[in-house]
């Protein structure tokens, strides 16, 4: 059994569906253990990076490897080493909760009792009720117990709190983050939920068009984003010469500038703008990485 340093890894992983280009020449490493969250806008390849990586997929061109393995060529054996859950959360609707574990708890040698009862803890699920009876929050909550309870050495979460409502993502999250579990395996994690993301994630991946733009912790990232204001008092300086903007508003009478890597010399270019004060505040992760791939959206030739 391959015990690479990478859970993932990939090179020049593309994929074409006709004239869409929805992996770019994609290498990406992601080292084992801790939780990592992979970001984009809607089309940046998530989804189809995971169906490759599981070997739902074929690439145009490149390679990708799971856990050592070539993703082409997944074994049985190795997909008992990979957790999967995604938004659909979907299981029999008939079939009892006890029946489904004691079902998965056959296949599964590595089956780990205390982490599915410490995960399903969270959530009121009774052994005796069907699948169907159970709120969504529910089914995502028994899907993740049974997910962790195989002891994967990867656990893939893909949007897993879709649609849920506060109290179930939640509950979803404390048990995702306080399983001893997820201690033995590492994770990844894709949400458009920031703040999920803020709460849970050791590592930040931005993906772009099928092309990795980032990687860095969440905190890391946040610090190389600012939010300044200046009090300008006429239209201020164009677009194009302001160095690393992401986003620009003006509200109240003043100039709002998110800006990409730029020190307290910023402050300096706006007073030479004609700025008389100049503010530079904190960003959220959520604005950080918004105002980011909105950036790359609008303007897909610029590079940061």
């Amino acid at each position: 059994m391959s015990m690479t340093d990478h859970v993932i890894e990939t090179d020049g992983l593309s994929k074409r569906y006709g004239r869409k280009l929805a992996l770019d020449h994609l290498d990406l490493r992601i080292p084992r253990g801790r939780i990592h969250a992979i970001v984009g806008a809607n089309g940046a390849g998530k989804s189809t990076l995971f169906r490759l990586l599981l070997g739902f997929l074929s690439p145009s061109s490149g390679s990708a490897r799971i856990l050592g393995r070539d993703s082409a060529r997944l074994s049985p054996a190795d997909r008992a080493r990979i957790g999967f859950v995604n938004e659909e959360h979907t299981l029999p609707g008939w079939m009892r909760v006890a029946d489904i574990a004691r079902m998965q708890r056959r296949e599964y040698p590595r089956w780990n009792q205390r982490a599915y009862d410490e995960v399903i803890g969270h959530y009121h699920v009774l052994p005796e009720q069907k699948v169907g009876q159970l709120s969504r929050g529910e089914r995502a909550g028994f899907n993740l117990a049974l997910a962790l309870a195989r002891s994967p050495e990867l656990l893939i979460l893909d949007e897993p709190t879709l649609g849920l409502d506060v109290v179930a993502k939640r509950a979803f999250l404390e048990s995702l983050m306080y399983s001893n579990a997820t201690d033995q395996c590492t994770v990844i994690y894709c949400s458009h939920q920031m703040e999920e993301i803020e709460r849970v994630a050791d590592n930040l991946i931005i993906l772009e068009r099928g092309r990795l733009v980032h990687m860095s912790a969440p905190d890391e990232f946040c610090a190389r984003v600012s939010h300044w204001v200046a009090d300008i008092p006429f239209k201020g300086p164009d677009a194009a010469d302001i160095p690393g903007l992401l986003e620009r508003q003006r509200i109240d009478g003043l100039h709002h500038y998110l800006v990409f890597d730029q020190d307290d010399g910023f402050a300096e270019f706006l007073r030479g703008a004609g700025a008389r004060n100049v503010q530079c505040m904190p960003v959220s992760l959520d604005r950080a990485v918004n105002a980011f791939l909105a950036k790359n959206h609008i303007a897909p030739g610029a590079t940061h």
